[in-house]
């Protein structure tokens, strides 16, 4: 009948309207956050780092952190660290100044959890001062930039304070994280420094090497 039928599309009209809005509201509840981006392969981090150039690190002494400008503005009111805050948390709900006002955060360097953003930093996976003498001492100021602020390279990553502090600017060879994690972050740590063609020195290449080979 006629009068049935337009009842069932005015039905099915509201249904699909409500579920619309219900799954908007759960995107922006944070539940469905970008992934981080996943580190190459282990063969295709092998054949980075047999390319990379072996040498000495150079200009310890003119390290200056503000050198290399970050957390820049990404998108709105949101900056680079409240971007990667929101990508690598669960149930992410962020204020108008987008700052995380609740959700939850698991840290892949040594497994601390936390509900509280501001007990986690954001880790330059390759710090910054190692940057810095594997070669971004010559970098423009841009090109420093871009790299503090990477969010296309696994190169930024939501962790608790207390491994960030540990891991300082130290490389493979002297800080690693928990060993569940290890393969990953060696992957990453060569595939940003051969996208920004950093040099490695030989004991970083000893450890990278040991750590891919046992992926």
């Amino acid at each position: 009948m006629p009068e049935i039928r337009s009842l069932h599309r005015a039905v099915l009209a509201v249904l699909g309207v409500l579920l619309l809005t219900l799954t908007t509201l759960v995107a922006g509840a944070g539940s469905a956050q970008a992934a981080l981006p996943t580190p190459v392969s282990t063969a295709t981090a092998k054949s980075y780092l047999a390319a990379l150039t072996v040498e000495d690190e150079t200009h310890d002494d003119t390290y200056d952190r503000t050198l290399f400008p970050h957390w820049i503005t990404i998108s709105g009111t949101c900056n680079t660290r409240e971007t990667v805050l929101k990508r690598d948390g669960s149930n992410v709900v962020t204020n108008s100044a987008c700052a995380s006002v609740s959700g939850s955060w698991a840290s892949a360097y040594d497994n601390v959890t936390t509900t509280n953003s501001s007990s986690f930093d954001i880790d330059h996976l390759v710090p910054l001062a190692e940057a810095w003498r594997s070669g971004a001492w010559a970098w423009t100021t841009e090109q420093r930039k871009a790299f503090a602020n990477d969010l296309t390279r696994p190169q930024l990553i939501a962790v608790s304070a207390s491994s960030n502090r540990s891991k300082g600017d130290q490389d493979p060879a002297n800080w690693l994280p928990q060993a569940s994690y290890r393969c990953i972050y060696a992957r990453a740590w060569v595939q940003v420094k051969y996208y920004y063609d950093l040099t490695v020195d030989s004991a970083e290449q000893s450890a990278l090497t040991g750590l891919l080979d046992a992926c």
